[in-house]
């Protein structure tokens, strides 16, 4: 597992630097811009409609100028627009919101492009069992950003609001240096190797890989909106900005403890029970923290979200990557879902304001204008468990 330490703390920097935006953003543009809700909600779209875009393209660029040399023109792309969104902010020059709207979504697309191919350094060249641990370091290494990064977040927009765009740039910037001795194309597991899954497996785990990547689906659909909205949600239970940003990093506290647990328990790799368990919790914690009805239920609403959206998205990725062997396109497909979700949550986010004044209640409109995207992603998880059967034996 040495050799997979530099890519650990790269994903680490650079999910740092990533959340220092996409989620960081809607403090600063809440704070300094007065964006309204409406705005927050366009401005997750304008992030996640590229982001397909960029994942989707991810592998067929790679076949074309090799992983490595990819990885390194995705980082540098950011570097360059933190930079220009640093720029503009610190002088507050002219068209401000607009750099901010066109930079976010140009960091999509280079996200779309980058995360595929860190999935594919670390996973490649593994049997399952290693494999899995590989995917469980990556996944601690990744989410221990974000809470750190939201933290920061808050103090950062009240003082130097540049910092914001700035520190990413700076971040980026080490990652170009720490990719250097990467190999031009990771090594992948030969697919008739002996440890390899059986036909058997496969196809159940072909069954859970769909399962898990519906439910990622609608986490990140319901995760966007709250991103999107969460700067008024804690403000109006009384929280500070200073303090908002980093509470609004407690889902993601709860998401890292659940790619501990199961980074620990190896278990759940032929189980449907984790899945069931987020189909539950996911709706549950999302209304709890939409509801705004008081600080601990809003918190204690994130620590639901948080965990059960950890239990779909190490499935989902592991399922990936022992199915399509660690292939640039398996991180593709399921960065393209992530990406879905960040388009589609802050869209029917935009239709459920739009239903506002039907309901004369902000919460029942955006609940009605996300319960289409709940009840296919529902019913399309539930559907694929169901196919997938008992567990058989290992």
């Amino acid at each position: 597992m040495r050799r997979i330490a530099r890519l650990l703390l790269i994903a680490f920097i650079e999910s740092f630097a990533a959340t220092c935006v996409q989620r960081g953003i809607y403090f600063y543009s809440t704070e300094a811009l007065k964006f309204s809700d409406a705005d927050n909600l366009w401005l997750a779209l304008s992030f996640g409609a590229v982001y397909v875009l960029g994942a989707l393209s991810s592998h067929r660029l790679s076949v074309r100028l090799k992983e490595k040399s990819l990885l390194a023109l995705s980082i540098g792309g950011q570097l360059v627009i933190h930079l220009v969104m640093a720029l503009w902010s610190g002088r507050e020059l002219p068209g401000l919101a607009g750099v901010i709207f066109v930079g976010c979504a140009l960091l999509g697309f280079v996200n779309g492009i980058k995360w595929p191919l860190v999935e594919s350094y670390i996973s490649a060249g593994w049997t399952p069992a290693e494999q899995a641990r590989a995917i469980g370091l990556f996944n601690v290494s990744w989410a221990t950003a974000l809470p750190l990064a939201l933290a920061a977040t808050g103090p950062i927009v009240a003082r130097a609001p540049a910092v914001l765009f700035l520190l990413p740039g700076v971040l980026n910037a080490v990652c170009l240096w720490l990719i250097r001795p990467l190999p031009a194309r990771p090594v992948h597991l030969p697919r008739d190797h002996p440890e390899r899954p059986p036909a058997g497996q496969m196809v159940r785990f072909r069954s859970l890989l769909a399962a898990s990547r519906w439910l990622m689906l609608w986490s990140y659909s319901l995760l966007w909106i709250l991103a999107a909205l969460m700067p008024r949600i804690l403000r109006d239970v009384n929280f500070s900005v200073e303090s908002a940003s980093g509470l609004s990093g407690l889902m993601d506290v709860l998401r890292l403890s659940a790619f501990v647990a199961l980074a620990l328990w190896s278990g759940w790799h032929y189980r449907a029970c984790p899945l069931l368990v987020a189909a539950g919790a996911l709706p549950a914690g999302f209304l709890m923290v939409l509801s705004g009805f008081s600080a601990p239920v809003v918190l204690a609403g994130e620590m639901i979200f948080g965990f059960s959206a950890g239990l779909v998205y190490y499935s989902a990725l592991y399922y990936a990557m022992v199915v399509k062997n660690a292939a640039v396109d398996a991180g593709g497909a399921h960065e393209s879902l992530i990406g879905t979700g960040f388009a589609v949550g802050p869209a029917a986010g935009l239709v459920g304001l739009a239903l506002m004044p039907v309901f004369n209640d902000k919460v029942a409109g955006i609940l009605v204008g996300v319960g289409p995207v709940m009840v296919l992603c529902a019913a399309g998880a539930l559907w694929q468990i169901a196919k997938a059967g008992r567990p058989i034996d290992k």
